[in-house]
């Protein structure tokens, strides 16, 4: 904190990251739309998606889906939100009907993307460069417990160290299969959204930072013009896919709130590494924020607005939060 305080005297303006991403509400604050923001991508990357809007008619939405040719499963997840709060794969218009009656507020529902794996790929840009920088790649590894072929999934979720840890999610989620009893040898996944919370693990994947990549974010980043500097969070099958601007879906695009997750792998990152990157990715957030502001006449959003959109956003959450309580 103390360094983002220095940079905001640099810059003589406390709120001087808000002209990052001029494409984006506030840059991506934590207050835009989702939804909106998904549609900046170029279609081939974006699953198909609907707004359902808060207090709308159920029946319109279910009519919106028939004309999309969006079938189930389905993700729910809040048009405004983070940190995988109220997100859920749904599997039949009954079960959407009750998530929708519970949760009266704008949720985005997205197809579901069978693809095997996930990441978060963190990519800034300076604005007069053509070529920019991977600075984080976080890969996600879903919760998943192995069969014995005696013990039930219940059996099974209690006794696993981490599974555990997210017991109640967990006994919801298969509710209706807790008394299989899976082969021996085969593996159960337990969840299937990318996010903490849901006990999905974050490895450092730096490793396969490459100028290829890069040129792949470069494109994509022109194609978005007015995005330089967040986390793309996408799904795959097949990393040289990814590397290559070839198979795969962005689930969500972030701006200035977005972090470098890699710093979560706790194995393969220290807490200096993770002081170091957290420094790094506030110096390029400076650089782009000032130069968009002096060279291209990106202005600044007030502070004191900026201020009202966080406690908006702040809320906004525990309203969320309620709803999960």
């Amino acid at each position: 904190m103390p360094y983002a305080f220095y940079l905001a005297a640099k810059a003589k303006h406390a709120a001087f990251f808000s002209a990052a991403n001029p494409i984006i509400k506030s840059s991506g604050n934590g207050t835009e739309s989702k939804f909106t923001t998904i549609h900046l991508v170029p279609e081939k990357y974006r699953p198909k998606s609907i707004l359902h809007v808060e207090n709308s008619s159920i029946s319109e939405t279910l009519l919106k889906l028939k004309n999309q040719q969006l079938e189930f499963p389905l993700i729910a997840k809040p048009d405004i939100g983070f940190r995988g709060l109220l997100v859920k794969k749904i599997t039949s218009e009954n079960e959407l009907k009750i998530y929708l009656n519970t949760y009266n507020i704008d949720i985005i529902l997205q197809e579901f993307i069978a693809y095997k794996h996930e990441c978060g790929i963190f990519y800034s840009r300076n604005p007069t460069t053509d070529k920019g920088v991977i600075s984080s790649i976080t890969l996600k590894k879903f919760l998943c417990i192995t069969g014995d072929g005696t013990s039930t999934l219940q059996q099974l979720i209690l006794s696993d160290k981490r599974a555990k840890l997210y017991v109640d999610l967990l006994l919801e989620l298969h509710q209706n299969n807790l008394k299989l009893i899976p082969k021996k040898l085969e593996i159960i996944q337990l969840s299937v959204i990318g996010n903490h919370s849901k006990g999905t693990q974050f490895l450092n994947g730096n490793h396969l930072i490459s100028r290829q990549l890069e040129a792949t974010f470069d494109a994509l980043s022109k194609s978005i013009p007015g995005w330089f500097y967040g986390r793309i969070d996408l799904k795959y099958n097949n990393f040289s896919e990814v590397e290559n601007g070839k198979d795969f879906k962005i689930l969500e695009i972030n701006g200035i709130i977005a972090e470098p997750t890699h710093i979560y792998d706790s194995e393969n990152c220290t807490y200096f590494d993770a002081l170091k990157a957290i420094r790094s990715h506030w110096k390029s957030l400076y650089e782009i924020a000032t130069t968009n502001h002096l060279e291209h006449k990106i202005p600044y959003k007030s502070t004191k607005k900026f201020i009202s959109e966080m406690f908006e956003l702040r809320a906004y959450t525990k309203k969320i939060k309620r709803f999960t309580s």
